[in-house]
């Protein structure tokens, strides 16, 4: 069945071709609006809750006695659990629904967020930080599901992308509660109320449940298994044609968040210690490559909608890896690590914009929630990994050095996915799971 069709209702309120830059936006229907509104506040949301966790790894260390390896610890083991939440919750969505897992995880990671602020001891952060990591995977993958299949397809990169810009806006004001909290705070005090905003997004729950409907393929489908079509296994993304396609997007997906991760989590500790910057000027430099993060996202989107996913890739990934050696391994100023903050966070974040439509036009609808759900999150747990390696590792060489000879490795990775895998801008959403593309 053509998703075309699936989605005539949904489409039916657009405009005719609009031209602009936002001419994309303006021809969208009142269903897809919201729901790129909901998918959007929901990614900033959460990338807010799991952001504040960096900016607290120097504190805790002062207060606990934590290890570097302790802290990279810490977020390797919610990233780890962040990715069995996202398969789970993709699986979850190809059987309750998209907007109703979405809602289940926002309430999630806020919660254990919040309860983060009580916790008295490395141990009981631990517990309490893989649980709300849970939560965090999958928002991803129910809001990646979800705004896959209810945008068009000539729209697809860039509403995906675009709401991948979200994490940007979340991390941005990560920072600014951070810089504020901090510098009106003692540390022992302000990394608890850092914590504690966490709760926030519980109350765009409310937003989700009243105004968001399912996908029209996806009520259609659940349709069909009410009349008594067979359901497809879950584990189908792991037979057949759609084996070795799940193995290369894991792997593409693996080095997308290694490099990220190996780069972001240890940012601020880096530019704290290694560098000597204070709270204020770690902000300062923070929020360079947070703004650069955001239009990295965005411009991402529209190329990857012009020049297909395989060739963003390609750019993005050879970008982030001279930005990554010039950024740790060459011996430039502080003014000069200003603004290579820019092209750092640009194409670090930018290489994310045209994973959600890339993976959704990989899988039918039967089994598209545990495919995206698996391999973006297996790349997580994989990707988790570095953060824990790169704080290994600062202990016999510098932290700068470390950072980019993880991230130089995963940006590799993508290159050699993106070549072995099909280009599929443009391509309509397939229900049906027979043969891969």
């Amino acid at each position: 069945m053509d998703s075309t069709a699936l989605h005539k209702d949904e489409w039916s309120t657009a405009e005719p071709e609009a031209r602009g830059l936002f001419g994309w936006y303006k021809e969208l229907g009142g269903k897809e609006r919201k729901t790129f509104w909901a998918c959007f506040g929901g990614w900033s949301l959460d990338s807010m809750d799991v952001n504040l966790y960096s900016f607290v790894i120097p504190t805790l260390i002062g207060l606990w006695g934590m290890t570097r390896g302790d802290a990279g610890l810490l977020a390797t083991a919610a990233l780890l659990s962040s990715a069995l939440g996202g398969w789970v919750t993709g699986i979850l969505a190809d059987r309750v629904g998209r907007v109703r897992t979405l809602q289940i995880t926002v309430l999630w990671f806020a919660v254990f967020t919040a309860l983060s602020a009580f916790t008295n001891s490395y141990s009981q952060l631990m517990v309490v930080r893989v649980l709300q990591g849970f939560g965090f995977g999958g928002e991803w993958a129910a809001g990646a599901l979800l705004i896959g299949e209810i945008i068009r397809a000539k729209h697809r990169g860039k509403g995906n992308g675009v709401v991948h810009s979200g994490w940007a806006i979340g991390w941005g004001a990560a920072a600014l509660l951070y810089t504020f909290l901090f510098s009106v705070m003692p540390p022992e005090i302000a990394w608890r109320a850092l914590f504690a905003v966490g709760i926030v997004p519980a109350f765009f729950v409310f937003f989700l449940r009243r105004f968001i409907e399912e996908p029209k393929s996806f009520v259609e489908l659940q349709a069909r298994y009410a009349k008594g079509a067979k359901r497809t296994s879950a584990l189908e993304i792991f037979k057949g044609g759609y084996l070795r396609i799940t193995v290369l997007a894991s792997l593409l997906a693996i080095g997308a968040q290694g490099g990220f991760y190996a780069i972001m989590v240890w940012l601020p500790t880096y530019l704290k210690t290694a560098r000597g910057l204070s709270v204020l000027n770690t902000g300062g430099y923070l929020m360079v490559v947070i703004v650069a993060s955001f239009l990295g996202y965005v411009v991402s989107a529209y190329v990857t909608d012009i020049i297909g996913r395989r060739k963003c890739f390609y750019l993005f990934a050879v970008c982030s890896v001279l930005t990554v050696l010039a950024y740790t391994f060459l011996p430039i100023s502080n003014t000069a690590m200003l603004f290579l903050g820019f092209p750092l966070g640009f194409f670090a974040s930018g290489i994310y914009s045209p994973i959600g439509a890339f993976f959704n036009e990989l899988y039918p609808t039967e089994i598209r929630g545990s495919g995206v759900g698996f391999c973006f999150n297996f790349g997580r747990a994989v990707g988790a990994l570095f953060p824990a390696l790169v704080g290994t590792l600062s202990a016999t060489i510098p932290l700068g050095e470390a950072i980019g000879i993880f991230a130089v490795g995963a940006y590799g990775m993508i290159v050699v996915a993106a070549a072995l895998l099909p280009e599929t801008v443009g391509q309509q959403l397939r229900t049906a799971a027979t043969a891969a593309p």
